[in-house]
């Protein structure tokens, strides 16, 4: 993330691109339209000194017209997603005839956004005498099917890096419940030296409604998922970069490779399920040389995944102390004396002035009365004197409690269905699952699954996400050995679970629900609703 990696495939073919030959030559593939969009900016800006250059993005959401057009007139390089580049290759409007190379950007995240078998057909149209180039920050079994498929003899290179994020991204937690979560986020806007925000939920409808909450209380921002037209999204991104908008509210999914400079801070308002989606969401901020922050909100029951996130990075995230209501008080009234301060050695006053030895003279009343009256009348809309719902024994919470030690006799038995504790308010731990909407997967499933063969009883059983290629489960802490791995064989829907602690999920370990075979030709998947954000809550325990 951030390291360059677009520069160092667009360099290379720029080099290498006939500018005589107005036909694409070259063909990027990338998961979402925001990418491909910044792809293609990219390279226009590497050749800024190849008079007729031509580089077109083509993505769904956008006019087909418009990519006719400009297709009929030529261009050299295509990037594309992968529905709207087999839209056109079955309209026989892109021709590959002409094509030298193949480069698909974050192959992985095609994979888990449920593309990788129209990516397949994708090459399968390419000449046969053509270099492929395969970018991926991890290399899970099918992306390396496809590599073995399509590409011959190939040198396999890996990049280590000596952490893995970005070391000039300061990395903040701040530990809060779910129930304060907007007070805690409204605290921090308020005392941050930001330039422009992106914070990071985990649904669209989650980015919506925050975003409209935002907007309540003062604070300008818009949201961006894909549920939104591409011309909303488009113009959300440009309001970003030319500073007319400076909170933006985001799925991971829609701002995956979002590139702006002038973000500052990164919070990430919802933890995400996996570390990967951590390195990625920090990395949209200190682009281009800068630095930035990074926020992380964190429950008491998240802090296994903060441990998870740290062993990713390898980097200690600082404890964040939520800033209290008299520091934001202080802060409010700091900026109303700088704002003070700044008006009386640039403006012309005389007027103003007049206007006040009127109201002493007709109300009898002192300057300072005056001041102190149209002081309230300055702050009416956002008092100085900050308040909201988070009790005051909340702003300054222990530092990530430590468990007593268990001892080993009588864990199993908290897991039987007859006698033994039963004490529904056990520590729980979060489990990933292997199954999710794609394999017909339900709660009602995952609960008789886990009931019936670990005997763990369902009133133990804890909250329970499910997401189109995996799920999530809450367990009771310390399941013994031989029940965790008969879990692992246990199947959902003809699937076999194979549980696996989510704090124990390393960056290059996420693997992908196996997809339904099927022998129908495949219907090219629309890019504007990615499958990702669908879930099913059950209950939280």
């Amino acid at each position: 993330t951030g390291t360059g990696k677009t520069a160092a495939f667009a360099l290379p073919l720029l080099q290498k691109i006939d500018l005589s030959r107005a036909m694409p030559q070259a063909l990027v593939l990338t998961p979402t339209r925001e990418l491909a969009i910044q792809v293609a900016e990219a390279f226009q800006g590497y050749a800024r000194h190849l008079p007729g250059f031509h580089v077109l993005p083509i993505y769904g959401g956008q006019s087909m017209g418009i990519q006719l057009r400009h297709l009929k007139r030529g261009v050299h390089v295509v990037v594309g997603t992968p529905g709207r580049v087999m839209d056109h290759l079955r309209r026989e409007t892109l021709s590959l005839a002409g094509l030298r190379t193949v480069v698909l950007d974050e192959a992985d995240e095609m994979l888990r956004m449920g593309f990788i078998d129209d990516v397949d057909w994708i090459l399968e149209q390419t000449p046969a005498e053509r270099q492929i180039a395969l970018f991926s920050a991890t290399m899970p079994e099918p992306i390396r099917q496809v590599a073995h498929r399509h590409l011959r003899e190939p040198r396999e290179v890996k990049i280590k890096a000596s952490t893995a994020t970005v070391e000039t991204v300061r990395q903040r937690y701040c530990q809060v419940g779910p129930q304060h979560k907007l007070d805690a986020l409204t605290r921090v806007l308020e005392v941050e030296d930001a330039d422009a925000v992106l914070i990071f939920v985990r649904t669209k409808i989650a980015a919506t409604e925050l975003s409209e909450r935002l907007e309540a209380r003062g604070y300008p921002s818009a949201a961006l998922h894909g549920d939104m037209t591409q011309v909303l999204r488009e113009k959300t991104i440009e309001q970003l970069k030319n500073n007319q908008l400076d909170i933006v509210v985001a799925t991971d999914v829609a701002a995956r490779g979002l590139d702006v400079s002038r973000i500052s801070h990164v919070v990430n308002y919802d933890i995400p399920y996996d570390t990967e989606a951590y390195v990625h969401r920090i990395g949209r901020t200190a682009r281009a040389g800068r630095t930035g922050d990074a926020i992380l909100f964190v429950a008491p029951r998240e802090l296994r995944m903060l441990r998870a996130i740290e062993k990713a990075t390898r980097q200690p995230i600082e404890r964040m102390q939520l800033p209290t209501q008299e520091a934001i008080t202080g802060h409010r009234l700091a900026q109303f004396k700088q704002q003070v301060s700044e008006i009386l050695g640039s403006q012309d006053l005389e007027f103003f002035q007049e206007v006040v030895a009127e109201i002493e003279r007709e109300q009898e009343i002192s300057a300072q009365d005056i001041a102190a009256a149209l002081t309230w009348l300055a702050q009416r809309d956002r008092p100085f004197q900050f308040e909201d719902t988070i009790p005051s024994e909340l702003e300054r919470l222990p530092v990530r409690p430590e468990r007593e030690p268990r001892s080993a006799p009588g864990r199993r038995e908290r897991f039987a269905r007859e006698g033994g504790k039963r004490d529904t308010d056990l520590d729980k731990v979060t489990y990933r699952l292997e199954v999710g909407h794609q394999h017909g997967a339900t709660p009602q499933n995952i609960v008789g699954a886990i009931a019936n063969e670990a005997g763990i009883e369902s009133r133990y059983i804890g909250r329970i996400e499910i997401y189109d290629q995996y799920s999530t489960v809450d367990l009771p802490d310390g399941m013994p050995k031989e029940i965790f791995q008969h879990l692992k064989k246990v199947r959902v829907r003809q699937y076999p679970l194979k549980i696996s602690r989510l704090d124990e999920a390393d960056v290059g370990d996420q693997r992908p629900a196996p997809r339904r075979a099927s022998t129908a030709k495949k219907i090219p998947r629309e890019e504007t609703n990615p499958p990702v954000a669908r879930k099913v809550r059950k209950r939280d325990s």
